[in-house]
């Protein structure tokens, strides 16, 4: 595409040259005119290479990108990027879309309401199933922020004391399906030994603190304010059964209609990997101003605990298919989805890697 641009802007160039010709030659100067015509083409051929690096270092042509995340721990980097001001710099408006858990994100971008969010690699296969969705980069791992928190009241100390209790679950996002496919089920557990009570995310800790729930599957940072409020006793987190990588997937309409608007989106995304790796505490600062404003009551302490608990590394590793298999094997055989994924088409390292290649 930049060559074809370039051609085009040579072609124009040597237009107006030709004009400048005509009207020369009609005044006695053709020699003359022909040698600068000559001498122009020359030049802008061996600036080739300088016109078309200049061409892929300017921002983005500007473009609105529908951004879903949601407000618990793990979309606090899509939080931090939309305040950043990186995307601004690479030529993107953003539309927001905040929402309690990643698997309604997964939903609306089946319904085609957002073109990216970002969720758990079993939110992400279901998404693929039902829309189509592409996962284009891989944002941090959080097996760490996913907890099974008890009534602290209760004594309860392991997960197989759970037998019988009534649970908080996001019922169909990543964390729940992983407690009831895989955690559970290694505790000696199974459906209908404990009662699966549907709940989002950020209305937990109030059902704990209210004895209407006896435990609850979280994420951070609510686990930590129920333990630090005196309400909770933490049962163990997630990154010993999974590891729970975060991807940011697209809509297959958005990746095929705008690859260079999302190529620019990405490297909005390194500029924004810089900051964690480099100024972690003004990262920290602008996430936790959210919780403050959403008049949560936290400690410095308590926040910056939840928040060493995410792993941030935008990029795209290349051997995370032999994971995501397995995800979508447990996914096939609870009959979740009706097949595994084409990999190569739900899975574009590419795009990343061309984002790193011209950034």
């Amino acid at each position: 595409m930049e060559k074809r641009i370039f051609a085009a802007a040579l072609a124009a160039i040597m237009l107006s040259w030709s004009v400048g010709l005509v009207s020369a030659q009609s005044s006695g100067t053709a020699e003359e005119a022909r040698a600068m015509l000559d001498n122009a083409v020359v030049a802008l051929k061996a600036n080739e290479a300088t016109a078309l690096a200049a061409l892929r270092s300017a921002p983005a042509a500007s473009a609105t990108i529908r951004q879903g995340y949601q407000t618990n721990i793990w979309g606090m980097p899509t939080y931090y990027l939309l305040k950043s001001g990186y995307l601004d710099k690479h030529g993107i408006a953003i539309e927001e879309f905040a929402v309690p858990s990643g698997n309604l994100t997964m939903q609306q971008m089946v319904a085609r309401q957002v073109d990216l969010g970002t969720y758990a690699g079993q939110s992400f296969i279901i998404g693929n199933a039902k829309g189509g969705l592409v996962a284009v980069a891989l944002i941090e791992h959080v097996g760490k922020t996913a907890r099974v928190t008890a009534r602290k009241d209760l004594n309860i100390t392991k997960v197989d004391e759970l037998r019988g209790r009534r649970i908080a679950n996001q019922t169909g996002s990543s964390v729940g399906n992983v407690f009831v496919d895989t955690i559970m089920p290694q505790h000696g557990l199974k459906k209908g030994d404990y009662v699966e009570v549907r709940m989002d995310v950020n209305n937990m800790v109030a059902a704990l603190a209210a004895k209407t729930v006896d435990a609850m599957v979280n994420v951070e940072p609510y686990n930590l304010i129920a333990v630090a409020d005196g309400i909770g006793n933490d049962l163990m987190d997630f990154s010993a059964v999974d590891p729970m990588p975060v991807f940011m997937a697209a809509t297959p309409d958005f990746v095929q209609s705008k690859p260079d608007v999302l190529i620019a989106y990405l490297k909005a995304w390194l500029d924004v990997a810089g900051d964690f790796k480099n100024a972690p505490q003004k990262v920290a600062d602008v996430i936790y101003k959210f919780y403050a404003d959403k008049g949560y009551n936290m400690s410095l302490d308590t926040f910056a605990k939840a928040l060493s608990r995410v792993e941030v590394n935008p990029g795209f590793p290349r051997d995370l298919q032999p994971y995501m298999q397995q995800q979508a094997e447990i996914l096939l055989a609870d009959k979740k989805i009706k097949a595994i994924p084409d990999w190569k088409t739900a899975l574009r390292p590419d795009f990343m890697e061309r984002a790193r290649a011209g950034s």
